[in-house]
């Protein structure tokens, strides 16, 4: 049977292999490991994790960067795209759409994108601190890549989008319409990232 499937083109579906790119080299800025796995934060706003994946389509390689909030497990901004130079429009989204007032701690693996002279001009100018894993070492960065394992679980995994819309709508659909308002986190007690956040303000409305 083996030796029929091969001949006809067939083969196991397994999940993608290992990401498209180049590996090792020295980076060029490393920041120190701040967050250290200190994973519960008591307010919004204080520390921010992000990474990026790759999502295969008929297209090529498309790349999906999120941005995390801590203190409520909530993707509070996301970038799709497959062009190097956009890995921190997610970053940038993030800042405008949650304005924070004070800095804030963005934690990041040591990727070439996250290690070079421009990403720290970057950061200085949004009012962030920059904090990092140790290379090889993703329990660092264990709630990015948790998240990454249930999008790939849930959704994409086996999935060859025909086009990069399509892959983009999925994308959004699961993090805005599902991932965000929906699951609960024991973290969060038991509520959804939204539902958590939307608890925090309440209560600091009422001076609690």
């Amino acid at each position: 049977m083996a030796r029929f499937a091969s001949l006809a083109g067939i083969s196991a579906q397994i999940g993608y292999k290992r990401r498209p790119g180049r590996y090792g080299g020295k980076p060029a800025v490393v920041a120190d490991n701040t967050l250290d796995r200190q994973f519960e934060v008591d307010a919004p706003d204080k520390v921010w994790v992000t990474d990026i994946t790759y999502i295969r389509m008929h297209e090529g390689w498309s790349y999906l960067a999120v941005v995390i909030d801590l203190f409520s497990r909530r993707v509070v901004g996301w970038m799709f795209y497959w062009c190097a130079i956009w890995e921190w429009g997610a970053v940038l989204s993030t800042v405008w759409r949650r304005k924070p007032k004070h800095r804030v701690m963005i934690h990041s693996d040591q990727g070439s994108q996250f290690t070079g002279k421009e990403w720290q001009s970057f950061l200085s100018k949004h009012n962030l601190d920059a904090s990092m894993s140790r290379r090889r070492n993703c329990h660092n960065n264990a709630v990015a890549e948790s998240f990454f394992q249930l999008l790939k679980r849930e959704r994409i995994r086996r999935r060859t989008y025909l086009t990069r819309d399509a892959a983009r709508h999925d994308v959004f659909d699961y993090i805005e319409m599902f991932y965000n308002p929906t699951p609960k986190h024991t973290n969060n007690g038991m509520l959804s990232p939204v539902d958590y956040e939307m608890k925090q303000q309440k209560m600091n409305e009422a001076g609690v």
